[in-house]
């Protein structure tokens, strides 16, 4: 019986797969734990490099996007083929370690909770990132009523019944925001914990590339954040 199922999105990171999964092997002690890359419509190397590695890594699967369709909806291809007790995500980008969901895993069974959602609080991030998160925090929490608070932290792990009663989850970045208040609004049992931000190792980020990417992130998690709402009364 597998215990955690963790997806990892993974959109041109060729230079990043081989390290996310030598340190996954360097943190994985147990053989109830999988990890799911996911080919989020890759354009460069990366389905040569799963094909190439994963036979060396019994705990990884993948499965392809053909056509990116955005960070969520590879997040949710993951989490279809998910068998895990529970389930989540995390990033590719080596700015998220992988011992943080074997951490988040540890909390979990130390809780002994059916119904838990345990995110990452990020550390050691630049001070207008910093501003940046408090100011969406603060947004999402008077617009939605619930206290929501480094919305794009990771991991997200869970209970995979939260995962099974989503109806019309986003398919971009809003999907980090839709689990955490459905998390909050079912009364789940949030634990976050710290965690280490470093900068990228490989690539570049697909979205955090200035203040023009952020503005336009902004707009569409406010759009989303108003539908949301909405479709709440």
């Amino acid at each position: 019986m597998i215990k955690l199922s963790i997806v990892v999105p993974c959109y041109n990171e060729e230079k990043n797969i081989p390290l996310i999964l030598s340190r996954f092997n360097d943190v994985i002690s147990r053989n109830d734990i999988e990890v799911i890359l996911v080919d989020n419509g890759s354009t460069d190397n990366s389905e040569g490099v799963l094909s190439k590695l994963l036979p060396k890594y019994p705990f990884a699967k993948t499965v392809k996007v053909d056509v990116n369709q955005g960070y969520g909806y590879g997040i949710l291809q993951g989490l279809n083929i998910a068998v895990g007790e529970y389930i989540g995500w995390t990033h590719a980008d080596m700015q998220t370690d992988p011992n943080d969901v074997i951490k988040a895993l540890e909390i979990i069974e130390k809780e002994n909770c059916d119904k838990i959602f345990v995110k990452g609080n990020r550390k050691g991030r630049p001070l207008f990132d910093v501003f940046f998160t408090f100011g969406m925090g603060c947004f999402e929490t008077l617009l939605m009523g619930q206290f929501l608070w480094d919305i794009n932290a990771q991991p997200n792990i869970f209970s995979r019944d939260l995962f099974d009663n989503w109806q019309n989850p986003p398919f971009d970045f809003a999907l980090d925001l839709f689990a955490l208040y459905e998390a909050k609004k079912q009364r789940y049992k949030i634990i976050k914990f710290p965690v280490v931000f470093p900068e990228r190792l490989h690539g570049k980020s697909h979205w955090n590339t200035g203040l023009q990417a952020k503005w336009k992130f902004i707009k569409r998690t406010i759009e989303f954040s108003f539908k949301l709402k909405k479709g709440l009364r």
